[in-house]
């Protein structure tokens, strides 16, 4: 059984430049991220995830996309596929196809829009796990799925021997010691709220899942360090540098701002798919001087 820990982004899928329903991936863009991620050592990637833009990816770009970001990835960098769905069935599909095209592990949103019950959430993932012999992480994000998985059911599936974390996004950090006291140890406890990480990981979490490693991954990894290795003053005051991204990001729905940062770095082009739009001018400034605070 796999253990990732540390610094993993939630990678952007680029695209070419556009904004339309169908904007098409570009492919050669994600093995250049990649690379880039490699460089500067992140501990893994997340691929088709909410800042991957999966909720306007057709099946076949969903399974495309890991299958190509595995190859890419040449076994130098862990990949978690996104394969969380809001049926059971499809989130099955997902998982045994990223399964194998090669993954490292699954992240499995908790299934949005229908809001099941604490029993439902149970039921799900414990038959995703038991139907998928895969590692797989739980994703837990309520402001966006409208469905809050509470500690309770992390600790009844911690007892999975296949489901081996939480990515826990409520920015609450009040969880990492319910969720902690509830679970198996050595279950992984991901944040991923940028905003609150480095607090999070002081409180004893294990990395963060990150929209912010995507323009700075190497601080965001020394952040990690810093912090796990309890030097809390180093990693406060590389969270101090980052924190205007930590915001800006998020001025509009992500990953609106975090792929105009990319593109202003010129790693993607200006490509976003509809209903999201390309970010305002009215944040390009702020934007801008996130990065330049975080000297990226």
């Amino acid at each position: 059984m796999i253990s990732i820990q540390g610094s993993i982004v939630a990678i952007v899928t680029p695209m070419k430049s556009g904004c339309g329903p169908e904007t098409e991936i570009d492919f050669s863009r994600l093995a250049e991220l990649i690379d880039f991620h490699v460089e500067n050592q992140t501990d893994g990637i997340v691929v088709a995830g909410t800042t991957g833009e999966s909720a306007t990816l057709t099946d076949q770009e969903h399974c495309d996309l890991i299958a190509r970001a595995v190859k890419l990835a040449k076994g130098r960098i862990p990949v978690i596929a996104g394969t969380g769905a809001n049926s059971t069935h499809e989130a099955i599909r997902l998982t045994a196809f990223a399964k194998e095209a090669g993954v490292d592990a699954c992240l499995l949103v908790t299934p949005y829009y229908n809001k099941p019950t604490q029993e439902g959430l149970y039921l799900h993932h414990k038959m995703i796990a038991e139907s998928v012999a895969t590692p797989q992480i739980l994703y837990n994000v309520p402001g966006r799925t409208a469905c809050d998985m509470l500690p309770d059911t992390v600790g009844r599936l911690s007892g999975i021997a296949n489901i081996i974390g939480v990515k826990e996004a409520t920015g609450d950090l009040s969880r990492v010691a319910a969720i902690k006291s509830k679970c198996r140890k050595g279950f992984l406890l991901f944040s991923g709220d940028d905003e609150t990480a480095c607090d999070f990981l002081l409180e004893g979490g294990d990395g963060v899942i990150s929209v912010t490693s995507n323009v700075a991954p190497k601080k965001m990894r020394d952040l990690c360090i810093a912090a796990r290795s309890g030097q809390i003053g180093l990693a406060k005051e590389i969270d101090r540098q980052l924190s205007a991204l930590h915001k800006n990001l998020f001025l509009e729905a992500n990953p609106i701002a975090v792929k105009w940062a990319l593109a202003e770095m010129g790693l993607v082009d200006q490509g976003i798919r509809l209903p999201l739009t390309w970010l305002s001018s009215l944040y390009h400034e702020q934007v801008r001087d996130a990065l330049r605070q975080a000297e990226v």
